[in-house]
């Protein structure tokens, strides 16, 4: 699968999260601390040992909503139990890519991802 700007760790967000989102995952979740639990409970970093499959992951450099140390924390959790993946930071890049060029680039890299690792077919990608 893809991750393009995806949360992997819901409480460290709610203490880490920008003024504007401050709230924002009260209304989804519960209450931080109160309701910790699922917090916890639904952050994919708590469940990678269950991956088996290779992942993708997108992420903006300067991204304030969702940061790279949440990506940077899952990427960490699959080099651990020696499962590929794709990492690409694009710089200049926030919670959603603006740049053509780097949308181009992603959905390259993207492609190229899943006929890496769900097709038999090898394709050569240049955009890293």
């Amino acid at each position: 699968g893809a991750s393009y700007y995806g949360i992997s760790d819901l409480e460290a967000l709610a203490k880490d999260t920008h003024k504007f989102e401050s709230r924002y995952l009260d209304g989804l979740i519960g209450p931080y601390p109160q309701r910790r639990d699922l917090y916890v409970g639904r952050s994919p970093i708590h469940s990678a040992a269950l991956l088996a499959v290779p992942v993708a992951f997108f992420q903006g450099a300067e991204d304030k909503v969702v940061p790279p140390q949440q990506a940077e924390a899952m990427v960490e959790a699959l080099r651990r139990q020696h499962i590929p993946f794709l990492y690409l930071l694009f710089d200049g890049e926030q919670h959603g890519f603006r740049r053509a060029d780097n949308i181009k680039r992603a959905l390259d890299a993207e492609l190229y991802f899943y006929a890496t690792f769900l097709t038999d077919q090898k394709l050569e990608f240049r955009g890293a």
